[in-house]
């Protein structure tokens, strides 16, 4: 990284898409930004930020030798670009998520979905610098160096985190523009619950599951008490899913939120690795 590098990236600036840079959920929501997709507004603490906190071929070694705990006391005492991060925390409204996005993740070879942390609700800027070191922490977990060592690099240290507004969700979830289990291209499988769908994604709530055609149309499904999605709420997430499949080529795990207005907002979209 260069000192020109930025340190901070809201998701409209073209540099956001940099997947070295922010990360893959970093890139894909600037990226789908870009596209002038529904998505809530923020920005992205960059991998150059991290690389500037802390000595990171100290931080290299330390992970080689398997010193976990060692690896996690040098990213503790970095400090993130604080006035950075307030100047563009002014520019989002209420709530946001703090959300982890490994410059490695979501590649063909593989998902780092799940192996980082998101903070949620986060309400002030204070509590916002403080869950960015949390999250470069959960880079760091035993579980997650275990995961690199096996798919990808020891060496890859790289961390960016996003910070964005949240949605006040009134139903939530993720959609895969395929039937990943059955490999049916000609299917849209939706996961969806009340609430944030966060709770889907980590599998604190057992949601309702849809299987839509490509036009939308509801072809089965096994509610768990009152439908969480109406027909017209199917058929547009079967729109969104297909146009944004079509825009990068290849099929999409999304997630997806409704706010209380029935606005339809994407939180996240990647490659489906398995398919």
């Amino acid at each position: 990284m260069t000192q020109t590098t930025p340190l901070v990236l809201p998701f409209t600036d073209p540099r956001c898409r940099d997947v070295t840079l922010t990360g893959g959920k970093g890139a894909s929501l600037a990226t789908m930004t870009a596209e002038d997709l529904p998505v809530p507004p923020g920005f992205v603490v960059t991998s150059a930020a991290f690389e500037a906190a802390l000595d990171t071929e100290l931080l290299r070694k330390r992970c080689r030798a398997r010193d976990i705990k060692g690896a996690r006391e040098l990213v503790r005492a970095a400090r993130p670009p604080r006035d950075l991060i307030a100047e563009h925390y002014a520019t989002l409204a209420g709530l946001v998520a703090v959300r982890s996005s490994a410059c490695a993740e979501d590649s063909e070879g593989a998902s780092y979905a799940g192996q980082q942390e998101t903070y949620l609700n986060v309400g002030s800027l204070e509590k916002a610098q403080e869950m960015v070191v949390e999250c470069w922490l959960s880079f760091f977990t035993d579980r997650a160096v275990f995961y690199r060592e096996e798919k990808g690099s020891l060496d890859d240290v790289a961390m960016a985190v996003v910070i964005q507004q949240m949605v006040d969700s009134q139903k939530a979830g993720v959609m895969f523009t395929v039937d990943p289990v059955h490999q049916r291209r000609d299917r849209i499988v939706v996961e969806a619950a009340l609430g944030l769908g966060e709770n889907v994604v980590n599998g604190e709530n057992t949601p309702d599951w849809y299987l839509l055609s490509r036009k939308g149309e509801i072809k089965r499904s096994r509610i768990i008490a009152d439908p969480v999605l109406a027909g017209d709420e199917a058929r547009r997430l079967a729109e969104l899913g297909v146009h944004l499949e079509g825009l990068h080529g290849y099929p999409q795990d999304i997630e997806w939120a409704f706010d209380l207005d029935g606005a339809l907002f994407l939180l996240q979209s990647r490659p489906i690795t398995t398919v």
